[in-house]
């Protein structure tokens, strides 16, 4: 996964980036959807990123609408979240994470076995990616909280690391 880092994003607001712009943090990339049974997870993704945003670490939120349950524009999606769960970390662009319309930055992350070794596709809203500044990526299905101690312990120990 050497180029992760290169990839192109576009931010909700349209502007470019790439990953390389959080190099030196620790980031969990989620697909994030408005309607769906999982997105009260917001909180707990708000919550992990104001808890550890100042130890180098950053949730990134990827809207989807890959299974039909997310608002129809990127100014809803901003607006829903900024009003309904007071969202400070950054969201993107909507991005296709499964088929032939697949965002890149998925088709490297999907590649990525979770914790019963099974890589592949994205199955639901939520699915998350934990990125280390050294592009070793771990990963958690959609029902497991952000907030399970697993993922705390494993951003602990990465920021940690840093000396964090």
């Amino acid at each position: 996964m050497s180029d992760l880092r290169t990839i192109p994003l576009t931010t909700i607001e349209g502007d470019m980036t790439t990953l390389g712009a959080w190099s030196d943090q620790v980031v969990l990339i989620v697909n994030v959807a408005s309607r769906c049974g999982l997105t009260p997870q917001y909180e707990a993704l708000e919550e992990m990123h104001r808890r550890f945003s100042d130890r180098g670490f950053s949730v990134l939120g990827f809207p989807s609408n890959q299974f039909r349950q997310e608002l129809g524009s990127e100014d809803e999606i901003k607006d829903f979240c900024s009003t309904r769960y007071d969202v400070t970390f950054p969201l993107f662009a909507r991005v296709k994470v499964n088929g032939r319309s697949q965002h890149p930055l998925y088709a490297r992350l999907t590649e990525t076995p979770d914790p019963s070794g099974k890589a592949g596709r994205v199955r639901w809203n939520f699915e998350k990616f934990l990125v280390t500044p050294d592009d070793r990526v771990m990963r958690w299905r959609p029902t497991t909280e952000p907030d399970d101690p697993e993922i705390v312990a494993a951003i602990e120990s990465e920021l940690k690391a840093l000396g964090r």
